[in-house]
């Protein structure tokens, strides 16, 4: 290289020293989260796509892209909320857990025990079945009742312990084979208003949510009737619904089923939890109770609101769950010896949105692992 002149300012000699010896000085930053994201919503055709990397620490990134409805061009936020669908289920069945710690409550309780005068009408095969196996879908319950009959009369406590009374008297499979059904968590949220002496919706608050920090849970379809202040549904075709709002939802007795609520950060909260108390750090409960929720039942690969898996990038164990009320579809998949997890939410539902929220999972688990020392996002 030829020599510099001796006049050249001396700050330029150290940035040219620089320039030779650094490669990554001048290399080209990485993509953000939602320029990964955003493709995979385009080629899918979605009104949005959202989701988030975490681990034990807290939120690494999220990041929200596309609009809250076809054919309008409001954007949607990573602090919109968004519906959980069945992934409700694994904070139901914490919630019992959280009875089994204050030992009222086994998992090897007898499910009749909790419904006076029941034992006397239901089948044999029914009268030994646990709590436990109601959680893990080995009840030999019905996937679903009649819910919109069931809600016309009473309290949501009257018609939950109904359907609990309707279920148990005529079983559809043999106790203790796999059969995934709604009605298996709507029976546990009967047991557990039993006991709490509150609706599942004030329990679940009092005792997962505001614990965990997560205010921004609720219940039912988001926003307000007729106005674009958050994320709106879209039915499979990914036509727009034509309400949005609480209504726009599975009936209200179906809530330990599937009817929460929440923005991205809030939902991470109660995932992390999960992984830390999957992976023996400190949780809100004993490492125990998330044990027994994260440890598949015999015969099958599902555990306590959570299908467990063996997968090569998360290091062994994994943990899945999708949720969907047919007009938002949600995904997450947790890895307790890696120490993190991923989320993702859509606001459109359908079988085939599956294969987007996988796209967008495997996509946010590789950038993951290609830079695992990523620190949080600060709390929010």
């Amino acid at each position: 290289m030829r020599a510099l002149p001796f006049f050249v300012p001396l700050q330029f000699v150290f940035l040219m020293a620089f320039f030779f010896t650094s490669q990554s000085a001048f290399s080209a930053p990485e993509p953000s989260l939602a320029s990964v994201l955003d493709p995979i919503r385009a080629k899918y055709n979605l009104p949005a796509l959202a989701g988030a990397i975490f681990t034990t620490d807290g939120v690494v990134e999220m990041a929200a892209v596309g609009v809250r409805k076809s054919g309008t061009t409001i954007p949607v936020t990573t602090d919109d909320l968004w519906h959980l669908g069945s992934d409700t289920k694994a904070m139901t069945a914490m919630l019992a857990g959280t009875f089994v710690v204050e030992k009222k409550l086994s998992w090897d309780d007898k499910v009749v025990s909790f419904f006076p005068g029941l034992a006397d009408h239901v089948p044999e095969a029914i009268q030994d079945v646990t709590l436990g196996q109601v959680l893990a879908h080995q009840a030999g319950l019905k996937e679903n009742l009649d819910w919109r009959a069931l809600s016309k009369n009473g309290s949501l406590t009257d018609q939950r312990s109904m359907a609990a009374r309707l279920a148990l008297s005529a079983p559809a499979y043999a106790p203790g084979t796999y059969h995934y059904a709604n009605t298996d968590y709507v029976v546990v949220g009967a047991i557990l208003e039993k006991i709490g002496g509150k609706p599942w919706e004030d329990l679940i608050r009092e005792r997962i949510f505001k614990p965990l920090g997560m205010d921004s849970a609720g219940f039912g379809g988001v926003g307000t009737i007729g106005q674009m202040d958050q994320p709106w549904p879209h039915l499979a075709s990914g036509v727009p619904a034509p309400i949005n709002g609480p209504a726009m939802d599975n009936p209200e007795i179906m809530g330990p089923a599937g009817t929460v609520h929440c923005t991205l950060q809030d939902w991470a909260k109660f995932l992390i939890d999960q992984l830390r108390g999957g992976t023996e750090m400190k949780a809100l409960l004993p490492n125990e109770i998330y044990e027994v929720m994260q440890t598949p039942a015999s015969h099958s690969d599902y555990g306590y609101g959570w299908i467990i898996v063996d997968r090569s990038w998360a290091g062994g164990k994994a943990l899945n769950h999708c949720g969907s009320n047919t007009m938002n579809f949600c995904n997450c998949w947790l890895a307790p010896g890696k120490k993190f997890g991923v989320l993702v939410c859509v606001n459109q539902g359908g079988d085939a949105i599956f294969k987007a929220t996988d796209a967008a999972a495997s996509a946010m688990i590789a950038r993951f692992l290609a830079n695992p020392q990523a620190p949080p996002q600060p709390k929010r």
